[in-house]
């Protein structure tokens, strides 16, 4: 895997003698999604030599007993067991099929032997859960579709969960959000293995820019999650999301749902992965975190204007899910913002994304500003927070090459 950095080629384990990096091995799982699992299948699997593309050998293994069931009720047989997994420099796990149940034990022990004998290991969307169960993000920046992020971060509190990125290279381990990101990824790593004309060639087959610009923060400001767009709740989403200037409570929600308190917080976190609670606090946080970034509010003003019932509490909560103060997180957002950009727009703001979860003391962030109109939250809120209590990391990122639009790498 080529890298621009020596730091991150040392950050590679040694690849045992039996792998080899041109062998591709995805896992599949029963009840995952076919599109997820077939991204990689694609992108590995066909032989592309004559468009100039290099051939890899694709393992399909299968993580659990078969037949493996599928979106649609299809059913799947896969060549492989989880013991060809020892051949390959490159293991792939799509999405997972639930981030409430608990992955096979015995895939993720394969899943350790292949890392600690240097195979590169990859999760597309909720296959980051996969990934973390397996303690192969402990201590990692990483990232998954902006729905679960906040239940990854909450879950496996040592995984640095950054929601904002398409994906996130820290070098033997690479993790990418929803869908159409798992395709952004494994042009990524077919870029880094082969070089640019590859993966341009790559791209021009499958019809997909070799590079998207920009991170999740688009479709976080835009969408509900999909499991509730057609469900009675996702009114009273809607509802929460249009009014987070006025002071309400859960109890105030479930009463819009005509549900009882116990019963709306069960459907709500079948639904969505989260406590409601959590989701409303975090909602407001993120508004609090736009409204620093587009106007001149007071953090007072900002507290009220997001429904909080004090500043203290807004000071408090937004500590908790950006590691800085809101003046601070302001302060360290307008010093990174391009030179020459002109003022920022002041707008209302109604839509919502999902901030950087984990433990933001410990985040290893990349070095370089981010593209203009891409936001600098959490990088800007990391060294906001390392600034205001004096304790400069020493696992922070050193300075290096620029991360690619909507990509985190290792230095």
């Amino acid at each position: 895997m080529s890298q621009d950095s020596a730091t991150a080629t040392e950050a590679v384990r040694k690849l045992s003698g039996r792998r080899r990096r041109e062998v591709v091995a995805v896992l599949l799982f029963s009840g995952g999604p076919i599109f997820e699992s077939s991204i990689p299948l694609s992108v590995f699997g066909i032989d592309r030599q004559d468009a100039g593309v290099p051939r890899y050998r694709l393992l399909v293994c299968s993580g659990e007993e078969g037949p493996l069931r599928t979106t649609g009720g299809l059913e799947l047989t896969a060549p492989y067991g989880l013991e060809a997994i020892s051949r390959a420099g490159t293991v792939v796990v799509p999405a997972w099929r639930s981030i409430t149940s608990p992955p096979p034990v015995e895939a993720l022990d394969a899943l350790r032997r292949a890392h600690e004998e240097g195979a590169r290991i990859v999760g597309l969307c909720t296959g980051a859960f996969v990934l973390a169960a397996a303690g192969l993000l402990d201590g990692r920046p990483a990232t998954t579709h902006w729905m679960y992020a906040p239940t990854l971060a909450k879950r496996y509190p040592s995984v640095h969960v950054d929601p904002r990125e398409l994906f996130v290279d820290d070098g033997d381990v690479l993790t990418s959000a929803g869908t159409a990101a798992g395709i952004d990824l494994c042009l990524h790593i077919v870029r880094s293995d082969h070089g640019t004309e590859a993966a341009g060639a790559l791209a021009r087959r499958l019809v997909v820019p070799p590079r998207r610009s920009g991170g999740q923060e688009r479709y976080l400001d835009r969408s509900l999650p999909e499991e509730i767009g057609s469900d009675p709740l996702a009114e009273v989403v809607a509802w929460a999301l249009e009014h987070l200037h006025e002071q309400f409570d859960v109890e105030t929600l479930a009463a819009r749902a005509y549900m009882s308190r116990r019963t709306f917080d069960r459907r709500f976190r079948s639904l969505t992965g989260s406590a409601p609670l959590q989701w409303l606090i975090t909602q407001r946080v993120l508004q609090a975190q736009r409204l620093l970034e587009t106007s001149d509010y007071s953090v007072d003003e900002v507290a009220g204007r997001c429904g909080f019932r004090s500043p203290v509490a807004l000071r408090g909560h937004f500590r908790r899910q950006l590691g800085s103060s809101p003046a601070a997180y302001r302060a360290a957002y307008r010093a990174r913002r391009p030179q020459g950009g002109g003022p920022e727009p002041v707008a209302p703001v109604t839509e919502q994304v999902v901030p950087a979860q984990g433990s933001p003391a410990n985040r290893r962030t990349a070095a370089a500003a981010p593209p203009a109109g891409q936001s600098a939250a959490a990088p800007a809120a990391l060294d906001a927070g390392r600034a205001e209590h004096g304790r400069q990391g020493s696992d922070a990122y050193p300075a290096g090459r620029p991360a690619l639009p909507g990509q985190r790498s290792a230095p």
